[in-house]
């Protein structure tokens, strides 16, 4: 007697998994229902797009790299947004009789369920509108679309399965607070890469198409367009690649749910060894002040490698500092002045210093009793965060410098980032004291219910203290630039700026220090709360 079939119980299992998740709460609902209109509409409109791009000289260049980064976004969704799928994570399957080969041909089908499938689904048939001619070019696209579809379902579920210990974990949650980076960079590479098609046109896209019409799924869409310009050995050929990547990623796919079947789960526990390894690994430590200053800045230092939102801002600010100032000078449309931006993005992680502790600023708190003992908490602190952010500023000025080739400005350049960055650890400092709030250690929030009104405050309100306090320092370049013979002293706005912000931040962390000091019990309660 043969096993009954799998693949309908999946099918019912997701249906239900999703019936039962819109009836816990209506806010569920109604957050889901709203984003299925809206990714909805958006597929209607880009499929309507991608029909009108039919017979446009560049419309295979435009499909194919739609296709790729679709896939892309595939593979990185399961490892920013676990919990988005709850039949991702097949260790719940363990305790069955179930083997390999049907369960994933089960699950396979189970993923083609959803708004992502169905969004996936649209764009991939107006792709094939946009670029097939004739009725044997439709018949190879409606193969190509299955293809494609089912590719981008399997990456999706092998990258799933090959990561399920990490993403099921702490850290793997954690993981998905990255996912402010992924977006944060890739607006900005949008940003630019619209700008630069909108000044030369889509043919600047014909030199990466003509790669990525090789790597699937992309390559299927590729054979409809081979098709129809009647080279048919290159529609076999990306066919047979498209083909051959579903069968690989099936076959990496169950392999690893073999694995996850048959083998205990032992990815959250360190070795011994490794284990003695970080306890008698001092690293960094050893080059630190001794006494409260360098126990302060190693801290804050672990912060920003292990705790996952404090990692997430650092390398945010570290990407956007640098992508800014160097795309706009890759465009030939920037100016060295944008190398500020590095040094803007990472002096705001001095805001909100005692919120980066959350509740265990308590420890904190019971080792200061007086201003002196504040002083040297945040001195400490702005030590840390001077240890990463001036060498890297200096880089980037350097870098937009020579990419512009604008070496007489490199100097004022420095000055002006030196002197916005000291008025920022200033403000950083005294609006950490007078304006704290908690960051939640759990899921995507930055704030706390109810103290989104003190992130404002502290934030945009320091930074604009922090434009004033530089108003010294950028009146004297304006003057030295516009000066008949100013271009022989603007060297001295290095020194100027570097005296100018160093001066700021010991006088900003001067004021700050008696407030903490007297505010301990108000900076703790608002830290903690959530």
């Amino acid at each position: 007697m043969s096993a009954p079939a799998i693949t309908p119980v999946f099918v019912r299992l997701k249906l239900s998994l999703l019936r039962n998740g819109l009836r816990q709460s209506g806010g569920r609902k109604a957050a889901y229902i709203t984003s299925a209109v809206f990714a909805l509409l958006f597929a209607a409109l880009q499929l309507i797009g991608l029909i009108a791009l039919r017979g446009h000289a560049h419309a295979e260049s435009v499909v194919v790299l739609a296709v790729a980064v679709l896939g892309l976004g595939w593979a990185v969704m399961p490892l920013f947004f676990p919990s988005g799928d709850e039949t991702l994570d097949p260790t719940r399957l363990v305790m069955l009789p179930l083997r390999p080969r049907p369960l994933v041909r089960a699950l396979l089908t189970a993923s083609l369920v959803g708004i992502g499938p169905l969004f996936t689904l649209c764009l991939l048939v107006g792709s094939v509108v946009a670029v097939a001619r004739g009725g044997a070019a439709f018949a190879v696209g409606a193969v190509a679309v299955v293809l494609a579809l089912l590719v981008c379902v399997a990456l999706a579920r092998a990258v799933a399965a090959a990561n399920v210990r990490l993403l099921t974990s702490r850290k793997g949650r954690d993981l998905a607070v990255l996912s402010g980076l992924v977006i944060a960079i890739g607006a900005q590479i949008v940003n630019f890469g619209a700008q630069r098609l909108g000044a030369s046109g889509l043919g600047e896209l014909d030199p990466a198409a003509e790669v990525l019409q090789w790597v699937p799924p992309a390559s299927a869409i590729g054979a409809v367009h081979a098709v129809s310009e009647g080279s048919y050995g290159r529609a076999v050929a990306q066919l047979a690649l498209s083909a051959g990547a579903l069968v690989a990623l099936l076959a990496l796919w169950s392999r690893h749910l073999t694995r996850l079947m048959t083998s205990p789960d032992g990815s959250t526990l360190p070795s011994a060894e490794s284990a003695a390894k970080e306890r008698s690994s001092t690293g960094l430590a050893r080059l630190l002040p001794a006494g409260r200053t360098g126990t302060v800045m190693d801290r804050s230092l672990r912060y920003v490698w292990r705790d996952p939102k404090t990692k997430a801002a650092w390398v945010t600010s570290l990407a956007i500092g640098l992508i800014v100032p160097v795309f706009n000078a890759w465009q030939g449309t920037g100016s060295v002045y944008f190398a500020c931006f590095a040094a803007g993005m990472l002096g705001i992680q001095m805001y909100n210093q005692f919120g980066q502790d959350t509740s265990a600023f308590w420890m904190v708190a019971m080792t200061i009793s007086s201003a002196r003992d504040a002083y040297v908490e945040l001195r400490a602190r702005a030590y840390a965060l001077l240890l990463i952010t001036l060498p890297y500023a200096t880089l980037v000025t350097v870098l937009t410098t020579a990419m512009l080739g604008d070496w007489r400005r490199l100097p004022e350049a420095l000055g002006l980032s030196f002197a916005l960055l000291g008025a920022m650890l200033a403000t950083g400092a005294w609006t950490s004291a007078r304006f704290p709030y908690s960051i939640p250690q759990e899921g995507y929030k930055n704030v706390a219910p109810g103290q989104t009104g003190l992130a404002w405050i502290s934030i945009f309100g320091g930074m604009m203290a922090a434009a004033l306090l530089c108003a010294p320092v950028i009146a004297l370049t304006i003057w030295l630039n516009v000066s008949a013979d100013g271009d022989d002293w603007t060297w001295l706005l290095l020194p100027a700026g570097t005296a100018y912000g160093a001066v700021l931040t010991a006088a900003g962390l001067k004021l700050a220090a008696p407030r903490t000091a007297r505010r301990l019990p108000e900076i703790l309660a608002a830290v903690s709360k959530g």
